[in-house]
C-alpha cells in the first residue's frame, strides 16, 4: 500500500524512487543542498541529501537539516515581503511530502523523522504568515533579538497611547465599543506592517526593531479584545 502512495508522491513533487529513470525536478534550495550536502543517509550511507528531505539511492527519509532556516524550507525569498498564497501551497506540498500518515508502515526511525519535519514544517508556516513573527524571526537571522514581552524602552508619548487604549478597552460596555477599538489597532497594525516592511527594504534594522516593539504592544491588546469578546 505505501509502495503505491509513496510512488504517487514522488511523481506529484517531482521526486523519483531508487531505480525509476526519469528526471527530478528540484527547487533552488534543494538543488544547492543536493550540490553540497555532506551528510550520509542513515540506512544506506549513500552522501548527500537528494532532494533534501529523501536519500537519493535508497529513498529513506532523513532527519532534518539543521542548517536551513524557514524561508529556504517554505521556498521564500528572505524578505518580509512574502506571498502568502505561494506559503500555504508550499506548506500543503510538504505536509503531504513528510506528514506522519504516510509513514504509518516504515521504519521507526522514519516514523521519529517525519514528527520531527511536520512539526518544523507547522512552525515555519505559522512563522512566516503572521507579519509580526516573520518580522522578528528575520531580524533574528540578522543577529538581532526583541526582549520577551513589551518592556523594551518606547517613547513616553507612544505608552501613553496603550494606556488609553487599556483603559477604554477596559471600560467597554458595548459590543459596539469594542469593535471600535479593534478596528483602530487593526489600521495601526496596517499601518505599522507598512512601515516595516519598509525598514526591512531599506536594512535599517534598527527601525524595523522598534516597529516591531509596536507591533508586540498591539498584539497584547488584540489578544485582550479576544477575551472581552469571550466574556
Amino acid at each position: 500500500m505505501w509502495g503505491v502512495r509513496a510512488q504517487v508522491l514522488f511523481r506529484l513533487w517531482g521526486l523519483r524512487p531508487a531505480g525509476v529513470p526519469g528526471r527530478r525536478v528540484l527547487s533552488c534550495h534543494a538543488a544547492s543542498e543536493e550540490g553540497s550536502g555532506s551528510a550520509r543517509c542513515w540506512n544506506c550511507g549513500s552522501p548527500g541529501r537528494g532532494d533534501g528531505f529523501f536519500c537519493h539511492q535508497c529513498r529513506a527519509l532523513q532527519p532534518p537539516d539543521p542548517t536551513r532556516d524557514y524561508f529556504s524550507l517554505m521556498d521564500c525569498n528572505r524578505s518580509f515581503r512574502v506571498n502568502t498564497t505561494k506559503l500555504q501551497h508550499r506548506f500543503q506540498q510538504l505536509q503531504r511530502l513528510v506528514h506522519p500518515d504516510f509513514f504509518s508502515q516504515r521504519s521507526q526511525t522514519e516514523k521519529d523523522f517525519s514528527e520531527k519535519h511536520s512539526t518544523l514544517v507547522n512552525d515555519a508556516y505559522k512563522t512566516l504568515l503572521a507579519p509580526l513573527s516573520r518580522g522578528l524571526y528575520l531580524l533574528k537571522l540578522h543577529g538581532i533579538e526583541v526582549p520577551k514581552g513589551t518592556d523594551y524602552e518606547m517613547d513616553s508619548q507612544f505608552l501613553m497611547e496603550i494606556m488609553e487604549i487599556n483603559e477604554k478597552l477596559a471600560e467597554a460596555q458595548s459590543e459596539a465599543a469594542v469593535i471600535e477599538i479593534e478596528s483602530t489597532i487593526q489600521a495601526k497594525q496596517k499601518e505599522c506592517t507598512d512601515n516595516v516592511s519598509r525598514a526591512f527594504e531599506q536594512d535599517d534594522f534598527e527601525k524595523a526593531k522598534e516597529i516591531l516593539t509596536k507591533m508586540k504592544y498591539f498584539s497584547n491588546i488584540e489578544e485582550k479584545i479576544k477575551l472581552k469578546k469571550i466574556l
